[in-house]
């Protein structure tokens, strides 16, 4: 049985980056261009030493006054993306959800010239408001919202309904607003437990990869085209927890959780090769209950065990960018080794 969509209804300011002195940069495809939304994004693992950092970097991590593109150094004593990764800071979630939308608004384009269809995986959270400004002029009217599909990186077994539903959170504050088709919105069948809730919603993904709408990576899992994350203070990434032994699972695309740490203790989720299979991940992650997370895993003291989940994202052949604001990175100010 496939995991079916529910009917609604259809219904920034420019900034100035002084560019980090490094030594490769992540250049997206030129056709069609796409625009980032506050400069370009380098590839990176782990946020450089400062002792190893050029004085200027060093001076100008202090002052972060306006939105700054950050890049990374990479080590092999970590499990660093293999891909390419950035990170944008923001004074404000305002300004932040202004870029988030653009940014998302031309991967959209990007893929419905490439592929004809635009797969967009939604988490819930506070992820969903930061998508507030793609239902407003211009993108309400210039995306092209019928090629879209969205799906959940993972979902709680509740009714649709319920408050705890993350479609119903989507469906409030984005999906009611904004006209993709009805039979687009890939939301989990909750009339199921949660391990049939699992294995339908994976057996959904594999018809639509059939049907060419998901891509396949060259490993064999979903590729999304852009996945849209946030992360709890804890480090989880979907619903995948410190310590849990669901971070190791790698035979399923979908699977279930019954003992979740956060309530509701039932939920489905991706498992990580499907999350690092993905093209694009925008990880939006604000405020100062979101720091030592931060600090763990983008401070310079790095280790390659104890991995918080957000740690162990590491796309096989994509870009992760974490979306922040400055409360988020606080703990980041104080460790003068983090740069």
């Amino acid at each position: 049985m496939a995991a079916s969509g529910v009917s609604h209804s259809p219904a920034a300011p420019a900034y100035r980056l002084r560019h980090l002195p490094l030594t490769r940069r992540f250049i997206l495809p030129a056709t069609p261009r796409l625009h980032l939304p506050t400069g370009t994004l380098y590839p990176a693992a782990r946020i450089s030493r400062c002792a190893d950092a050029p004085t200027q970097l060093r001076s100008n991590r202090r002052h972060l006054s306006q939105p700054l593109a950050m890049a990374y150094e990479g080590s092999p004593a970590t499990t660093a993306a293999k891909g390419k990764q950035g990170l944008l800071v923001f004074d404000s979630e305002e300004e932040l959800s202004v870029s988030l939308a653009k940014y998302t608004a031309e991967l959209s384009e990007k893929f419905v010239q490439e592929r004809g269809v635009f797969t967009v995986v939604l988490s819930g959270g506070s992820l969903v408001k930061s998508l507030r400004k793609l239902t407003e002029s211009p993108y309400l009217e210039s995306v092209d919202w019928a090629k879209w599909h969205v799906f959940w990186v993972d979902e709680r077994v509740v009714p649709k309904d319920h408050e705890d539903s993350n479609y119903k959170l989507a469906f409030d504050s984005f999906l009611s607003k904004v006209p993709i088709p009805p039979g687009q919105v890939h939301a989990m069948d909750d009339a199921l437990s949660a391990e049939g809730a699992a294995e339908d919603y994976e057996t959904a993904l594999k018809n639509l990869v059939n049907a060419g709408v998901i891509a396949l990576s060259t490993t064999g899992y979903p590729r999304f085209d852009l996945m849209l994350m946030g992360m709890g203070p804890d480090g989880h990434i979907a619903s995948l927890f410190p310590g849990h032994t669901l971070l190791s699972v790698t035979e399923n695309w979908v699977t279930y959780i019954k003992d979740s740490p956060k309530p509701p203790p039932e939920r489905i989720t991706f498992t990580f090769p499907v999350i690092n299979s993905s093209a694009y991940v925008a990880l939006v992650v604000t405020g100062a209950g979101k720091a030592g997370a931060v600090f763990k895993a983008l401070g310079s003291e790095k280790t390659s065990f104890d991995l918080l989940p957000v740690e162990m994202v590491s796309l096989q052949d994509g870009k992760f960018t974490w979306f922040t604001d400055k409360a988020a990175l606080s703990m980041l100010h104080d460790d003068k080794a983090s740069l």
